[in-house]
């Protein structure tokens, strides 16, 4: 029997390794992904990049949770993480319903919740109800539409101070780890070294306890916007596109399927 990664495990990691986190919303692709990550993020990114949807705000519960499962079917050893999704964590105990749901039926490890000091209260109620919180804090997705859009954080010493600040607010709350998104370097170095839990950064730089990159941006899948943290590994679109151009060209031609794919 496989072994699931344990929070232990990757708090131990901090400082001593660097910790390798990517998305998956399916079996499919965590099976993939699973023997080189330490941890599976189901993000909301998944409304944007497979649902069509401008923004992550309305992704469901119902979403988070199916897509979940289905990453937990395939990765037997990475730590799975949920994203909480827009509206779902609005005060403690309709975060405990959701964040209870989302333990009992997605077979995930921890959840994550955007916010920072303002979203204590919250974290400290989860935790002390025995559920695994990782924070979110610097860029955050879910306030596109009440910030008008997304910008760096962190770019003035009241931006890094209040960053820092909510760092440390969320640790002593209880979380167990936070993921940094799209600050200046220096703010997430900062962060890193402000807490004992492990700090992930996407958009952040290097001088976090690990990273995070969504998988289709990573493997050049999603390509109506590649923002400027991410490095593209592979040309996934151009080669699924080539590929199905000569399936087609072969099936219209009457080449697919000859003698050596035909019972």
């Amino acid at each position: 029997m496989k072994k699931r990664k344990t929070l232990r495990q990757l708090q131990k990691m901090k400082g001593e390794e660097k910790i390798v986190m990517i998305t998956a919303y399916d079996a499919l692709f965590a099976a993939l992904l699973e023997p080189y990550a330490d941890v599976i993020l189901v993000g909301d990114s998944l409304n944007m990049s497979f649902a069509g949807k401008e923004d992550t705000l309305s992704a469901t519960m119902d979403q988070m949770i199916y897509h979940t499962q289905a990453v937990c079917n395939g990765a037997k050893e990475s730590y799975v993480l949920i994203d909480m999704p827009f509206g779902t964590y609005p005060d403690r105990q309709t975060a405990l319903s959701n964040a209870i749901r989302a333990y009992r039926e997605s077979g995930a490890d921890a959840v994550k919740l955007e916010g920072g000091k303002e979203k204590a209260d919250i974290v400290r109620y989860l935790s002390e109800n025995a559920i695994a919180v990782f924070g979110h804090i610097g860029l955050k997705p879910q306030s596109v539409r009440s910030e008008g859009g997304y910008s760096v954080k962190g770019k003035s010493e009241e931006e890094k101070a209040e960053i820092v600040g909510s760092a440390i607010a969320l640790e002593e709350a209880g979380a167990v780890a936070l993921i940094i998104e799209g600050v200046k370097p220096d703010v997430a170095a900062a962060v890193t070294q402000s807490v004992k839990i492990p700090v992930i950064g996407i958009g952040a730089g290097s001088g976090c306890d690990g990273q995070v990159l969504v998988w289709s941006d990573a493997f050049g899948f999603f390509d109506t916007f590649v923002p400027k943290f991410v490095k593209t590994y592979l040309n996934g679109g151009d080669l699924v596109r080539g590929a199905m151009a000569q399936y087609a060209q072969e099936v219209k031609a009457g080449e697919f399927p000859d003698e050596n794919y035909t019972y």
